[in-house]
């Protein structure tokens, strides 16, 4: 039996070469990834003291959140560089960072 590598549909990129989209005063987010039903992988950037303006609510699906680099809080906790939150369908808070932050964000479900 022949095993033989498959390529196909495979998308490699460097997020720091994706365009920024202003996503709110402060926070710019890169869009690496794109599925069906707004699935999605994005790189979300905040400035120091950025908040996001009023309450983030998780639907269809869960958030899920790497911090890659700086000091990220959910309204409740603060988290650091190697951190990762799952927020569930259904959960809500205000992301903000007082010193700035880069995150990586999934929404699996869209």
């Amino acid at each position: 039996m022949t095993e033989e590598m498959n390529f196909e549909g495979v998308l490699s990129v460097n997020w720091q070469d994706v365009e920024t989209e202003e996503a709110a005063p402060g926070i710019t987010q890169r869009i690496l990834w794109q599925g069906d039903n707004d699935k999605r992988v994005v790189v979300v950037e905040f400035q120091p003291g950025a908040v996001f303006p009023g309450l983030d609510v998780h639907g269809p699906g869960p958030e899920q959140v790497f911090v890659i680099s700086g000091d990220f809080n959910d309204g409740r906790d603060i988290f650091k560089a190697g951190d990762f939150i799952h927020n569930p369908a259904g959960s809500a808070h205000i992301p903000k960072s007082e010193t700035g932050c880069v995150l990586l964000v999934i929404y699996p479900e869209g």
